[in-house]
């Protein structure tokens, strides 16, 4: 058990050991491992090493939660209702529509949960080992502290390990920390509070060995290492309601609850006045099949799924579909730096060569862009200085560049490949210079030079390119080229002064230098490198924003979205880019590390979360502690990610949304949305979406709700009144199953309003049954009740006739509806506007659905099937006209509400 003991007490702190206190703890011999005696007991103790998934919910129980729904339970009251009254078709239509909902929830949810197991396939692997003095290949499954694992350039780390020896080790660990580079790594004891990013001589589960070889002792495995801790934080974070979700709730308790209670009042008064209780109960139930919305479910889904193509289009996949309306009222966006601020491709962006200093134009590895001097572009033959660096830079690199699916990028060093597509910019050919200057032999970067050489054949003597390190190489020269390609003497204060300037900028800076040697001379050694070499310029380079991306943040910010970047890059970087994304109002303003922010309690934590945009060098639980807060202080968070650093975080945000592209499985698991391009402007395009199908949903709450109620005070007043019914509930059935649903489709289609990025986002806690949006219903539903009542008794008044009073209730009624869906569609404001010369969305489902009602209303009232199933009767042409005129006074109501109870 003391093996146990201290693996537990030393968790998280190996880098702080040295390698013989690691050794001694583990008990592991660091030349021959364990033996197998010993490793087979250590997995009996520890187990295997993998993650554990949590356990489901069998499949039948998760079907049988989609039904515990409010709006289902609508639903369901609606489908026994019409049961009762043996209408079985309109009963199995209600019927379907519920199970529908609950197959298209289930589906989803299947495809939501499996995190966990995603994090699990990602850290399996298989691991070269040393057991018993012997190398074995085994399955990283097998693995136990204390084992010996030996890593070479392309392994998968297999699990979290203490590093005793290395050769120029680089490792990438950019799905763990958010480093945007590979990581070189030492050997040295680091203090205790370093950030899990500058853990140097620590190599992490599920990182990638991208050059050099190692090897180190299994320090943790299985829920021991730093991914099985994202682990467990993703199954401590709590699934969040939606603001959608919870305001569909409320609204949906107090339908029923209202539905209810009108159904018992018409039952009593019923009562009260004598009438027969069969026939009282038959009123209530034509009040209660009136109240309820049958359609409103249907439509808000088709509303949210409409919502997902559009998104799709926009390069945004939508996992649930709640997650739409959510990000219409996103007031926060947090967002990873590196391929989604940024283009995830390093980039020269300025060069320092003879004393000048040239701009490089044109992002990433792409040959797209020039060099300037001053704003001119340069000939590269009258700058034989800036010819030289650029050459050195190509020649010394064993990186290339390639066409993969239309995009170009890099097979090796993404700075090394930034030096390739800087000299592509200015002309140079790689092919040409390698047949020109052949190479004959390579010095490959070592941590402790800091440097990279490789000699080639020229004439009149062989020449020997270096890059690396300023510090590096400036300590090797006497000379440098001036602007005509001359050597005269290097200032390397003046070197020095230059560097430190671009490295606040948070440029990565890279020196190159050449040397002639003997013509007899075909390899070099470091010896050769010690002195004389000649300083030919400094290469600065950064991964660049993306244009759209400073466009989107400021859309954003026009929208009252704040954005916040939280990065694991260096705080310098983050810095950079976030003044050029415009994320920082003054250079001054602060960014905070992770360092800063464990220090912080609650309250430094919030006022840090409130004064700052940019913080670095975050660990991953604090990304998730971010995120916390800021959902405390009553913001609609919105992260972004694509490491598995970034899934406890994501799965914790209102909406989490995983990179596409460069995102692990994990992180797009534990996601709402999946950006396929990596691009924060596909977010931004979201955010409209988003509110757009927000505004279509109280468009269609706002058309179909004063249906019902028109219908539901029409069934009140004629109980009330001892009246015959002006319309009976198997009418009814139609009227919101057909009719409104028919009408209210269209609106799921409205493209969004040329303002829709220059509103706020709405408050979290405003109801979806806000105090305009009552008063337009009941204000329109007392004009429906006036037309079905008023046409009703006028009818009956002149004719006698119940079957044409009622059928002339109801088209008059259908009108009503149809000039109230042209009053809040954009159909006509998109007419006006073409009449006016501006090209806005224009919608033409409005008038598709027009015709197709007004063809269905034709058929329900001169059909003579229709006649006998819905008891109505045909009507003359002048009696159809009659209808259209009474639902004409909706315009002029329809505009007055424009003004008193906007939509928004």
């Amino acid at each position: 058990m003391v093996v146990l003991d201290s693996v537990k007490s030393t968790e998280q702190q190996w880098h702080h050991l040295s390698q013989e206190q690691v050794v001694r703890l583990l008990k592991t011999d660091p030349e021959q491992g364990l033996s197998s005696t010993e490793a087979a007991e250590r997995h009996d103790r520890f187990g295997s090493n993998q993650l554990t998934a949590q356990k489901k919910q069998s499949a039948w129980v998760r079907f049988l939660q989609q039904f515990n729904q409010p709006l289902l339970y609508i639903l369901l009251v609606a489908g026994l209702v019409t049961a009762f009254l043996k209408e079985w078709i309109d009963s199995g239509v209600i019927f379907g529509v519920t199970l529908l909902n609950a197959i298209i929830g289930f589906v989803q949810e299947a495809k939501a949960e499996d995190a966990i197991a995603a994090l699990s396939e990602a850290v399996t692997t298989d691991a070269t080992i040393r057991r018993n003095g012997q190398k074995q290949v085994v399955s990283s499954r097998e693995l136990v502290p204390g084992d010996l694992v030996l890593l070479s350039s392309g392994d998968k780390v297999p699990a979290d390990l203490r590093l005793l020896e290395i050769r120029d080790l680089q490792v990438d660990e950019s799905a763990l920390t958010g480093e945007s580079v590979p990581v070189e790594k030492t050997l040295q004891t680091l203090e205790a509070d370093a950030p899990l990013a500058e853990r140097t001589n620590m190599v992490y589960t599920g990182s990638l060995v991208t050059f050099g070889q190692g090897r180190g002792v299994v320090v943790g495995i299985g829920e021991m290492t730093e991914t099985g801790h994202l682990s467990q934080l993703m199954q401590q974070s709590t699934a969040i309601e939606t603001p959608l979700t919870r305001k569909i709730d409320k609204f949906s308790k107090t339908l029923l609850y209202v539905v209810l209670g009108l159904a018992t009042f018409t039952f009593a008064v019923g009562v009260a006045q004598g009438f027969s209780w069969i026939e009282v109960f038959k009123a209530a139930v034509a009040l209660a099949v009136s109240a309820i919305p049958e359609g409103l479910p249907a439509i808000l889904t088709v509303t949210l799924a409409i919502g997902v193509s559009q998104m799709a289009k926009h390069h945004a996949i939508i996992r649930k579909l709640p997650a739409i309306e959510t990000l219409g009222s996103t007031t926060v966006i947090c967002s990873d730096k590196t391929g989604t601020l940024t283009q995830n491709q390093m980039t020269v962006q300025e060069i320092d060569a003879g004393g000048r200093r040239y701009r490089v134009s044109g992002g990433g590895y792409a040959p797209d862009g020039e060099i300037s001097l001053n704003g001119h572009a340069i000939d590269l033959a009258k700058a034989p200085a800036l010819y030289e660096c650029l050459q050195a830079g190509l020649l010394c690199n064993d990186s290339h560049l390639e066409v993969q699916d239309g995009n170009w990028m890099v097979v090796g060093s993404p700075t090394e490949g930034a030096l390739v597509a800087a000299a592509h910019k200015a002309g140079l050919s790689t092919d040409k210079l390698e047949q020109a200057l052949p190479r004959l032999d390579t010095l490959p970067f070592e941590s402790q030079f800091q440097y990279m050489a490789t000699l080639h054949r020229s004439r009149p003597e062989p020449l020997i390119y270096v890059k690396g390190s300023a510090e590096a190489i400036l300590k090797r020269c006497r000379q440098r080229l001036d602007g005509d390609g001359e050597a005269i003497a290097l200032n390397p204060t003046q070197i020095e002064q230059t560097v430190e300037n671009m490295a606040k900028k948070g440029l990565r800076v890279l020196a190159l230098a050449r040397k002639a040697v003997p013509h007899s001379q075909s390899s070099i050694e470091h010896a050769d490198l010690e002195q004389d070499l000649i300083f030919l310029g400094l290469q600065d380079m950064i991964d660049p924003p993306r244009p759209e991306a400073i466009q989107a943040i400021a859309s954003c910010r026009a929208a009252g979205i704040q954005v916040k970047m939280i990065t694991g890059d260096h705080a310098k970087t983050a810095a950079a880019i976030a003044q050029q994304m415009g994320l920082n109002s003054t250079k001054n303003a602060p960014v905070v590390t992770g360092q800063e922010l464990a220090q912080l309690d609650e309250q430094g934590l919030a006022n840090a979360v409130a004064q700052s945009n940019v913080f670095a060098r975050v660990a991953p639980e604090q990304k998730l502690r971010l995120v916390e807060v800021l959902q405390a202080q009553g913001e609609i968070v919105a992260m972004t990610g694509d490491g598995v650093n970034d899934a406890p975080a994501l799965k914790q945000a209102d909406i989490g949304i995983a990179m596409g592209i460069t995102g692990t499985e994990v992180t797009k698991e534990a996601a709402d949305m999946i950006l396929t391009d990596d691009n924060f402007a596909s977010i931004e395009k979201a955010v409209e979406e988003g509110r757009t199908v927000y505004k279509n949903l109280l468009r269609a709450i706002a058309f179909i709700l004063p249906v019902n109620g028109g219908e539901s005070m029409t069934i009140l007043i004629a109980v009330m009144l001892a009246t015959p019914l002006p319309i009976l509930p198997i009418q009814i059935l139609w009227l919101n199953m057909v009719s409104s649903v028919a009408l209210s489709l269209p609106l799921a289609f409205e493209p969004p309003s040329p303002d829709t990025m220059q509103q706020p986002p709405r408050p979290a806690n405003e109801p979806l049954l806000s105090r305009r949006l009552i008063t337009r219903i009941l204000t329109v539903s007392l004009f429906n009740w006036i037309v079905i009542f008023g046409t009703f008794e006028w009818i009956i008044q002149t004719t006698g006739n119940e079957a044409l009073a009622r059928t002339m209730a109801i088209q008059a009624l259908v009108a009503a509806e149809a000039f109230y869906l042209l009053s809040i569609s954009r159909f006509v404001p998109a007419i006006a506007a073409k009449l006016r010369g501006k090209n806005e969305p224009f919608g033409y489902a409005a008038a598709i659905s027009i015709a197709s009602v007004l063809l269905f209303q034709f058929l329900f009232s001169q059909w003579s099937i229709m006649n006998q199933l819905f008891a109505t009767e045909a009507l003359t042409l002048t009696q159809g006209f009659i209808c259209a005129g009474i639902g004409i006074p909706m315009i002029a109501l329809a505009a007055l509400l424009k003004r008193i109870a906007p939509l928004k």
